[in-house]
């Protein structure tokens, strides 16, 4: 199964909430950190749930400034090292 991947930029300070919540829906996505210092974070979301983790996304960021990062560009290659 592929996954599709999105990169955020967020406060760094929210990340852990970020994950929590979206851990809260068992399967649907992963997010883990791309940069902890820059606020960097990737979502892996699991096939037929995009709709839902951007109904969660959108949500979120009503309280959380989260800016969609096209592929995490700008961001080191050798930070997005495959995991």
């Amino acid at each position: 199964m592929e996954t599709t991947a999105r990169c955020y930029h967020v406060d760094r300070r929210e990340i852990s909430f970020i994950k929590f919540v979206l851990e809260a829906y068992d399967n649907v996505a992963v997010l883990s950190t791309v940069d902890p210092h820059q606020g960097f974070v990737r979502i892996r979301i699991a096939p037929g749930c995009e709709e839902l983790v951007d109904g969660i996304v959108h949500a979120l960021s009503e309280t959380v400034e989260m800016i969609n990062k096209d592929e995490c560009d700008g961001i080191a290659e050798d930070v997005l090292a495959p995991e």
